[in-house]
C-alpha cells in the first residue's frame, strides 16, 4: 500500500521541526494535522509540492511548507516533492515549460544560449521570460491537479483492493 512505503521514505517530523531553514515557522509546525498520513493531506501535499515545482523561484521549500501549513496537508510531503526540480531534472523541466509557453502565446520558440550569469536572465526576460513563466504557470498547475485527483485515485483504489482481499479471506 503506499502509504506503508510513503512513511518508510518519509523523514521523521523532528527532523523537520529542527530544520534551520523552516525555523520561521515556529510552533505552526506542531501542528498534528501536518503529520498526518491520509488521502486527502496526501492528495493536499501533492498538489502544493507539484505546484511550487513548477514555480521559478528560490526559497521553494519555503513557500511549499507555507502554504502546506495554510490547507493543512501533509508538510513533508509536500517538501520533498518540490524537489522533482533539481540540478538535474531543471533544464528539462524548465525548456517543457518554455514550450508550453509559446504554444499558449501561439508565438515560435525562440533559439537561445544559456548563460550562468545575472545579466542572462536580466536580458532574457524580455525575449523568453513571457512565455517561460506563463509554461511554469501552465504546468503547475496542471500537474497539481493531476498529482491531487492521481493520488486521490490511486489512495481509493488501494483501500478497495484491501477491502475486497480482506472480504475474499
Amino acid at each position: 500500500m503506499p502509504k506503508k512505503l510513503i512513511k518508510r521514505l518519509m523523514p521523521d517530523h523532528k527532523s523537520i521541526k529542527e530544520n534551520k531553514n523552516l525555523k520561521i515557522f515556529g510552533n505552526l509546525l506542531h501542528n498534528p494535522h501536518l503529520w498526518h498520513m491520509n488521502r486527502h493531506s496526501v492528495a493536499k501535499a501533492f498538489a502544493v509540492g507539484l505546484f511550487f515545482a513548477f514555480i521559478p523561484v528560490p526559497f521553494q521549500m519555503i513557500l511549499a511548507a507555507g502554504t502546506a501549513i495554510l490547507v493543512h496537508s501533509n508538510l513533508p510531503i509536500s517538501i520533498a516533492l518540490v524537489w522533482l526540480t533539481n540540478p538535474f531534472t531543471m533544464p528539462a523541466i524548465f525548456y517543457s515549460c518554455y514550450i508550453v509557453g509559446t504554444w499558449v502565446i501561439g508565438a515560435p520558440a525562440k533559439e537561445f544560449n544559456f548563460e550562468a550569469s545575472w545579466q542572462w536572465v536580466v536580458n532574457s526576460l524580455s525575449t523568453i521570460g513571457p512565455a517561460f513563466l506563463l509554461g511554469c504557470g501552465v504546468l503547475a498547475v496542471i500537474f497539481s491537479i493531476l498529482g491531487y485527483f492521481g493520488i486521490q485515485a490511486l489512495w481509493r483504489f488501494n483501500v478497495i483492493k484491501a477491502w475486497q482481499k480482506r472480504k475474499t479471506r
